[in-house]
């Protein structure tokens, strides 16, 4: 034993490398013993110290924080500080209203955001519940909860590791590490000790937390549990990551502090003028608040958050489940999707795709652990019951095999080694599942160091024995070729044939396997030297983790869109490459999480300018490139579906996971879920994005048209010197009820045609551009002076009446002015004759229940008396409707004649 310094008992620490000690320094450091384990008391100091083995929040996320968020933009402020005014000034109603629409608007937002925050409860749940230990010599059923460093914990095929193990004893285990490191294929473990610098997915001495086992047997020594565990550090990374308020929410939030002050601004300057024209101070106070409540639209909140809850029913029927309402319009503004590859942009199912045969190459259709799928020979289906040595391969496979395939209702699931569940299927696509016996006489198992395996069987004549393994290892001790009465001896030209095979392969992307066999003569010593000599070559397999069938289409549309797809994987450079050519990715080299770490921040932006895959990455890297995207200015979609996909998820702009395949750690920190798994539904979503968003620009320029009007003819009313023209009661009316209907209307507006066609909207461009305001003010200020014109025309008429009825007539003709004025942000381009008028019943139907609306308030008693209104004449009606027909009418000549023109 080497000479061993025993230090403190080391804390469980990131630094601790335990992969680079040798088992003797592991159980010497951890005082623990390689065939009795720990003692009883031990576990119990332990246990004491540690705690028990399970992820805990360090700040866990509550309901009322939650609730509380929903009531912090600057738009719902800024209402909350309208209805403490309106208070103040014994307008109770008015302040009833508004706080009615700020806990709508609160209640809708909190529903959809509730279950955000769990990803350390999938963590939780996804740890083995029981495990097999060695205490005080006793092999024992324990709980995981349970465990504490220095724990000798037994591990089969099958299970799922409940803590870091350091192996001590190791018959060919191999670990599905995929959701840890985003390595498709199963790892190959040992107990020999590694370089300290050696890469998370390349520690082969050790075994992570939530992983699982897939081949062979093994013995560790727990070096970690709970939140210290790789696990742990990734659930800790994903808690201290604040989410990114979404570019609409910053704009929104930018909107709402500019208008914030134009309101406080226009009623102030308009109060103080007033009063010093001579105009007494309660008035003026009044037209003041009048003021401030026409420049917020107060409507805006709500509107924005019932559109986003309308358009999870669309984001679903595309496959996309929304669990943050913001979601939708960010990725709608995506410039960048960094896309996990296993289980994402691939199926993270191996399946046989090519197998050479002395006679010729044979492909094979079909994709994942389904067995739908035949045999093509140049393209063309063959009948595999005549082709004796394609018979003779796939029985060999399925020989030397310890995979199984079930049929689960409507879906086959495998358990095992995945490249031995591909064999297996390929075989099942011949047979269709019929039962191989399983009489294994002798096996020599897969070792890193032998890279093959061989399975001895009866036979019909005497034992068998059936080989796989790597080819540059079979092909050496191959010495003929063929199958059955048809073999010969391997002349040079086969063996050059079939080393271009599987290099052929190899640099196509797929992993590659040979397959031999041979009749044991009588009496043959069942040891490596004498079984594994004089072998039979059939041929060579080659597999891969397909691409998913929707990914080259949906990467083309994401490309037509100005989206940018960036593949970061924990895979191979390698594999990562030749995927990446298979889907369409023009990616001229490859990074590896080594290569990232020498690089500075400058040097990693200036790497992301050319087109790029990023192999071999850990959470960190994951996290380091979405920042450096983001960066640069980049609104990021972050894809993935592993546990290690979890931080990165969360730190993007939009985390999308996938629904079928995705663990629950990935949705839990995700704010889109993928229903279907398919790259394409994240294609649909972004044209759903598209237009949520090009809706909230309709509706956000439609209220502030209005409001500008409802602005304008207030101050050119006090500055011709005119009475209060509308009261504070009558703007909330026009603002939350007719106004909102109508924008929410607007908000389920479809699509346009070119919605696909054009850039990502900059996140630095505002939600309303020079363009934008100069429309706003053009209709705001004919909404206003005709609504000026009317209350003036009445005002001063013989036989128009009361004052009462002049302002009735101002407050009912902005409202049908507003009406008219919705049709022309129905498309901000194109003619409604192009869009078509019934394309959209919704806003139909807003607008004729806001002007029967209008009516009540014209002509029921109580409303009358709670907005001082009088009833209209049918001449009245008449005029108001002359007045508002031209805001209709010109817009549309513009937009026509714009449309005829190149």
């Amino acid at each position: 034993m080497p000479k061993v310094t025993l230090i403190e008992e080391p804390s469980q620490c990131d630094d601790s490398p335990w992969h680079a000690m040798t088992v003797e320094q592991t159980t010497a450091l951890l005082h623990s013993n390689v065939t009795a384990g720990l003692s009883d008391t031990e576990v119990v100091r332990l246990q004491e110290k540690h705690g028990p083995n399970v992820l805990s929040a360090t700040d866990a996320v509550r309901w009322y924080q939650v609730l509380a968020r929903q009531f912090t933009d600057v738009l719902i402020l800024i209402l909350l500080v309208a209805a403490v005014v309106s208070i103040a000034v014994g307008e109770l109603t008015d302040a009833v209203t508004i706080l009615a629409i700020v806990l709508l608007n609160g209640m809708l937002s909190f529903v959809q955001e509730w279950k955000a925050e769990r990803a350390l409860e999938a963590l939780t749940e996804m740890l083995s519940p029981r495990c097999h230990v060695i205490r005080e010599g006793k092999e024992q059923e324990i709980d995981a909860v349970t465990l504490v460093p220095g724990d000798l914990v037994l591990l089969e095929i099958g299970n799922r590791v409940p803590a870091d193990l350091r192996l001590v004893e190791s018959m060919n285990l191999k670990i599905d590490e995929s959701a840890l490191t985003g390595e498709s294929m199963s790892v190959l473990k040992h107990v020999d000790a590694l370089a300290k610098d050696t890469p998370l997915a390349e520690r082969a001495s050790m075994v992570w937390m939530g992983t699982s086992a897939t081949n062979g047997r093994a013995l560790g020594i727990v070096v970690a549990t709970g939140a210290d565990t790789q696990f742990g550090k990734i659930a800790q990374l994903t808690e201290t990551i604040e989410r990114e308020t979404t570019p609409l929410q910053q704009k929104l939030g930018v909107l709402g502090t500019q208008l914030g002050f134009a309101a406080i601004f226009v009623s102030v300057m308009v109060a103080v003028a007033g009063w010093a024209m001579g105009k007494p101070v309660l008035e003026m106070f009044l037209t003041g608040v009048s003021l401030a409540v026409a420049v917020v639209p107060e409507g805006l909140p709500a509107v924005v958050t019932l559109t986003m809850a309308l358009g999870i029913r669309a984001m679903v029927r595309r496959k996309a489940l929304l669990r943050r309402l913001r979601a939708a319009e960010t990725l709608g503004s995506a410039t960048v999707v960094c896309t996990d590859k296993t289980g994402t942009l691939t199926q993270n199912q191996m399946t046989v795709r090519e197998i050479w045969l002395p006679n010729g190459t044979v492909s094979v259709t079909g994709v994942g652990y389904d067995p739908a799928g035949h045999f093509e020979v140049d393209g063309q289906q063959i009948d595999y019951h005549q082709r004796d040595d394609l018979i003779a391969l796939l029985d060999t496979g399925t020989h030397c095999n310890h995979a199984r395939l079930v049929h689960d209702g409507d879906r086959w699931t495998e358990s095992g080694e995945p490249t031995e569940a591909a064999l297996l299927v390929a075989a099942y696509k011949a047979w269709r599942g019929e039962e191989k016996p399983s009489d294994v006489v002798h096996e020599l198992s897969f070792s890193s160091t032998r890279k093959r395996m061989t399975v001895v069987k009866h036979g019909p004549t005497g034992l068998v024995a059936h080989c796989k393994g790597a080819p540059e290892v079979i092909m050496p001790q191959c010495t003929r070729i063929g199958h059955g009465n048809d073999v010969r001896p391997l002349t040079a030209d086969d063996r050059a044939k079939a080393e271009s095979a599987y290099q052929r392969m190899a640099e196509s992307g797929l992993r590659t396997l040979a397959i031999a066999y041979r009749e044991l003569p009588q009496g043959c010593p069942l040891d490596e030297g004498h079984v594994e000599d004089e072998l039979v070559l059939l041929g060579v397999v080659g597999m891969l983790d397909p691409p998913r069938l929707d990914v080259p289409a949906a990467i083309r549309m994401a490309l037509q869109a100005g989206i940018r797809v960036c593949m970061i994987t924990g895979d191979s450079a390698a594999t990562a490459q030749a995927i990446a050519k298979k889907i369409g990715l023009s990616a001229t080299k490859a990074l590896t999480g080594s290569d990232l770490v020498k690089l500075s921040d400058q040097e990693l932006c200036d790497a992301l300018q050319e087109e790029i895959v990023f192999a071999r990455t850990t959470p960190e890297h994951k996290l380091r490139i979405v920042k450096a995207f983001q960066d640069q200015g980049h609104v990021v979609a972050m894809t993935g579906d592993g546990v290690n996909d979890a931080p990165a998820l969360k730190k993007a702009d939009v985390g999308i996971a996938m629904g079928l395949r995705g663990t629950d750690v990935a949705k839990g920190a995700s704010d889109i879920v993928l229903t279907d798994d398919k790259f394409s539904s994240i294609i649909g979503a972004v044209e759903e994005g598209r237009r949520q968003y090009d809706n909230i620009q309709k509706f956000v320029r439609y209220l502030l048209s209005s409001n500008v009007g409802e602005v304008v003819a207030i101050f050119v009313n006090i500055l011709i010197g005119g009475p209060l023209i509308l009261l504070p009661v009558q703007i909330l009316w026009m603002n939350l009820v007719t106004d909102g209907m109508t924008a929410v209307a607007l908000g389920l507006e479809p699509a346009e045609k070119s919605v696909m066609q054009r850039m990502p909207i900059s996140p630095r461009e505002p939600v309303l551009n020079k363009s934008g305001i100069a429309i706003i003010l053009g209709l705001g200020t004919y909404i206003g002076l005709a609504a000026l014109l009317l209350f003036h025309y009445y005002l001063h008429s013989d036989d128009a009446g009361t004052a009462a009825l002049a302002e009735t007539v101002a407050f009912t003709g902005i409202i049908m002015i507003e009406k008219a004025n919705v049709l022309n942000f129905r498309s901000l381009h194109s003619p409604l004759t192009r869009v078509g008028f019934f394309t959209n019943p919704w806003v139909l139907i807003a607008i004729a229940v806001t002007v029967a609306l209008q009516a009540c308030a014209v002509y029921v008693p109580f409303l009358q008396h709670a907005l001082h209104t009088t009833p209209l004449r049918w001449f009245d009606w008449a005029l108001i409707i002359i007045v508002a027909a031209p805001i209709f009418i010109v817009p549309e000549v513009v937009k026509w004649f714009r449309s005829r023109t190149p």
